[in-house]
C-alpha cells in the first residue's frame, strides 16, 4: 500500500491556524472528522492527548506526527497540516512545528497500513523532504513529493563479523511512528559513520527485522531505543544501552559511539527469564533509580482510588462532617453512601493493597502481585499503613524473585505450574509471615508516632513543615523531589493526616499561575511566544498541572527557580498556618470547594503565593531586547 491511499487531497490543510499545541491537534482532528475518518472526534481527541501524555510527539526539525490507534477510527488516515509561523508544539528539541502528520489508525490495522505509516516516518527523517513540503503550494504538490519518496521496505538479513557492527532495537508505546524513526535514524547515522547495524522495530504490527541469536553474539553494542517492554534476556552479556526512543532520533551518533566503545553495563539476566518482564536487569541501574521506578509504579497505581475516594469522602462531608453517621442527627443516606464507596470500605481501603501489590509486580511481574497485594492488605489492617504497604511491596517482589532462582532448577514439565501454585502459594505464604511477625509492629507503631507527631505540631512548625513541602513542589516541577513531596502526603491521607496534602497542592499551584500572572503584569520582560504560554498557564496551574513552568524554567532558570521556590515555599506555609486540610489529592481549583477548614483562606494561600513569584519574577526579568 502508498502512503498517499492514505493521505489524500481531502486530508491535507495546507494553512494552518493558531499557534498553540492544542490548536493545532483541534485543527487536523477537525480535517478528519470532515473526511468522515473518525466516528467520534472527542473519543480520537482523547487517545490523541493520551498519547501525548506519554512524551511529545514533536520529534524536531520542525516536524509533530501526533498519532493515535482507537476503535474511534473508521478507516486509517493520515493528515498533513502545515504552519508557515509555527506552533510551540514542546517539541523535542525546543524549536516550533511547522509540518504536522496526524496519523490516525483503527484498532485493527492490518499490517500493509502500519507498514505504509512506517514508511512515512523514515520519509521525514529526510531534511531535503522537509524543505520541498515547506515550499509546497498545493494538495497535489504535497501527493506528489510523497509519492516520490514512496519505497516499499526490504528487510535486512545482514550479519557482520565487523568490529563496527552494532545491532538495535526501537519500540514506542504506540508503535507507529517514533519506533520506525529512530530506527531510521540510527540507520543513517550508521552509514554516514561507515559502522554496519541492524535495527529491529517493535511497532504496531508486531517485530520487524528480528535480531537473531548471530546478529547478537557478532555486535560489539547492542542499543535498545525503548518507552515499552522489550525483550531483554537475549542480550545477557552484552554490552547494552538502554534509552528512551526519543534519543534514537535525536542522538543516534552518540548512542552508535557509545556502542562501538562499549561504554554500558554488562547485561544481567536471570536464567530462567524469557523476557525483560522476568529479568529486570536492575544491576545495570543504580539502586537509587531502581527503587524509584519500584515506587512511582506502585504509586500511579494506587493515585486513582486516592483522588476517587478523597473526593467522594470530601463530597460526603458537604452534607455535614458525621453525616454518613446513622446515629447522628445530620445522617443522610446518600452521604453514608459516598463514604462506603470512598472510605475504608471502598476506594480508600485498597490503597495500601493496591500499592503493595504494583510495587511487588514491577519487581517480579505477574508472580509478586498476589504476594504484594496480600503483605499490603496486612500492612492496612495491621496498623502499618502506608510505610507498612511500602515494606510489603518491596518485600514480596524480592522474596518472589528469589523464589525464582530457587526454582529455576525444577524439571521443564514443572514449568506451568511455577505460576499458578508454586509461586502464589510460597510467596504469600512467607511475605504473610514476614508481615506479621516482623514488620507491622515496629512499622505501625513508627507510623502512629509520624502521625501523633505531624498532628500535635505547633503552628510554627506546622507553617515550617508546609513551606518546606511547597517548595518541594516547585524544585523541579514534576521530577523527583517534587514527586517525593507527593508521594508524602498521599501517604499521610492514607493514615488519615489531611493538612500536609492541601501545602502540597498549593505549592504545586503556584509556579504555572505565578508564572501567568508575571506575563500579564510585565509584558515587557517576556516575548509574545512567553505572553501565549503564560495565558495557558493559567488553566494548568489552576488545574494543578505544575509542568506548565517548566518551559519558562528550562530558558530562565536563575531567574524563574527562584521566583517560584519561594512562591510556593509562601502558598504551602499560609495554608499549614490557617489549618487547611484537603482529602483530595489532585483536582487543583476543581476540588478547592472541597477544603476543610476555609476554602476562601485556601485560595487567599494560593493567590498570595503566585503574586509573590510574579512580583519576584517581574523584579528579577530583563526587559526583552526589540
Amino acid at each position: 500500500m502508498r502512503i498517499t491511499e492514505l493521505l489524500t487531497k481531502d486530508t491535507i490543510l495546507l494553512s494552518m491556524k493558531g499557534k498553540s499545541k492544542e490548536a493545532a491537534i483541534d485543527s487536523l482532528v477537525d480535517v478528519l472528522a470532515k473526511a468522515r475518518k473518525i466516528d467520534n472526534r472527542e473519543d480520537f481527541k482523547a487517545a490523541i492527548l493520551k498519547r501525548e501524555e506519554q512524551s511529545t510527539t514533536g520529534v524536531g526539525d520542525g516536524i509533530a506526527i501526533p498519532h493515535a490507534k482507537t476503535k474511534s477510527v473508521k478507516h486509517p488516515a493520515i493528515v498533513f497540516g502545515k504552519s508557515l509561523e509555527g506552533v510551540d508544539y514542546q517539541s523535542l528539541d525546543g524549536q516550533p512545528a511547522h509540518l504536522f502528520f496526524m496519523i490516525a489508525a483503527p484498532e485493527g490495522a492490518n499490517n500493509t497500513h502500519l507498514e505504509a505509516l512506517a514508511r512515512l516516518s523514515g520519509i521525514l527523517m529526510r531534511a531535503e523532504v522537509r524543505e520541498k513540503l515547506m515550499a509546497a503550494k498545493s494538495e497535489n504538490e504535497v501527493i506528489d513529493i510523497i509519492n516520490s519518496y514512496d519505497e516499499e521496505d526490504e528487510q535486512e538479513t545482514t550479519v557482520s563479523n565487523s568490529k563496527k557492527y552494532v545491532v538495535a532495537v526501537t519500540a514506542c508505546p504506540t508503535g507507529i511512528a517514533h519506533t520506525y524513526m529512530a530506527a531510521d535514524a540510527l540507520k543513517a547515522k550508521a552509514a554516514e559513520l561507515g559502522v554496519d547495524i541492524k535495527v529491529e522495530t517493535n511497532g504496531s504490527g508486531g517485530a520487524k527485522n528480528i535480531l537473531t541469536d548471530e546478529d547478537i553474539k557478532n555486535a560489539v553494542g547492542v542499543i535498545v531505543a525503548a518507552d515499552t517492554k522489550v525483550e531483554m534476556a537475549r542480550f545477557a552479556g552484552k554490552p547494552v544501552i538502554e534509552t528512551p526512543v526519543a534519543s534514537g532520533i535525536r542522538k543516534p551518533q552518540e548512542l552508535i559511539e557509545r556502542a562501538l566503545k562499549q561504554d554500558a553495563p554488562i547485561y544481567k539476566a536471570d536464567s530462567s527469564a524469557h523476557s525483560s518482564e522476568e529479568g529486570k536487569n536492575e544491576g545495570n541501574k543504580s539502586v537509587g533509580s531502581t527503587i524509584y521506578k519500584h515506587l512511582m509504579n506502585g504509586v500511579s497505581n494506587m493515585l486513582p482510588f486516592v483522588v476517587g475516594g478523597g473526593i467522594l469522602i470530601a463530597i460526603s462531608f458537604m452534607f455535614g462532617y458525621n453525616s454518613s453517621d446513622p446515629n447522628d442527627p445530620s445522617f443522610h443516606p446518600i452521604a453514608k453512601a459516598l463514604m462506603d464507596i470512598g472510605g475504608g470500605a471502598g476506594a480508600f481501603g485498597l490503597l495500601v493493597p493496591v500499592l503493595a501489590g504494583f510495587i511487588a509486580m514491577s519487581i517480579a511481574d505477574r508472580p509478586g502481585f498476589a504476594p504484594g497485594m496480600v503483605g499490603g492488605l496486612l500492612a492496612a489492617t495491621g496498623g502499618a499503613g502506608f510505610l507498612g504497604g511500602l515494606v510489603a511491596g518491596f518485600l514480596a517482589g524480592y522474596l518472589v524473585v528469589g523464589l525464582k532462582k530457587l526454582f529455576a532448577s525444577l524439571p521443564a514439565s514443572l514449568e506451568g505450574i511455577k505460576t499458578i501454585l508454586l509461586y502464589p502459594l510460597f510467596g504469600i505464604a512467607l511475605t504473610g509471615f514476614v508481615m506479621l511477625y516482623f514488620v507491622n509492629e515496629p512499622v505501625g507503631a513508627l507510623n502512629t508516632g509520624i502521625s501523633n507527631w505531624l498532628s500535635g505540631l505547633g503552628t510554627a512548625n506546622a507553617v515550617l513543615l508546609g513551606a518546606v513541602l511547597g517548595l518541594m513542589m516547585a524544585v523541579d516541577m514534576g521530577g523527583p523531589v517534587n514527586k517525593a513531596a507527593y508521594v508524602f502526603g498521599t501517604g499521610l491521607l492514607a493514615n488519615g493526616v489531611y493538612e500536609p496534602m492541601a501545602a502540597i497542592m498549593a505549592g504545586g499551584m503556584v509556579p504555572p499561575l505565578g508564572i501567568a500572572i508575571a506575563t500579564t503584569l510585565f509584558k515587557t520582560k517576556f516575548n509574545k511566544q512567553e505572553r501565549d504560554a503564560g495565558k495557558a498557564n493559567y488553566i494548568m496551574g489552576l488545574s494543578f498541572i505544575t509542568e506548565g513552568a517548566i518551559p519558562f524554567a528550562a530558558a530562565d532558570p536563575l531567574r524563574v527557580l527562584p521566583s517560584a521556590m519561594v512562591g510556593a515555599a509562601v502558598a504551602g506555609g499560609l495554608t499549614m498556618m490557617f489549618d487547611i486540610s484537603l482529602r483530595a489529592p489532585h483536582g487543583g481549583l476543581f476540588v478547592v470547594p472541597l477544603v476543610e477548614g476555609g476554602w476562601l483562606m485556601y485560595l487567599l494561600a494560593i493567590v498570595i503565593g503566585s503574586i509573590v513569584t510574579a512580583i519576584m519574577l517581574g523584579l528579577l526579568k530583563k526587559p526583552v531586547e526589540k
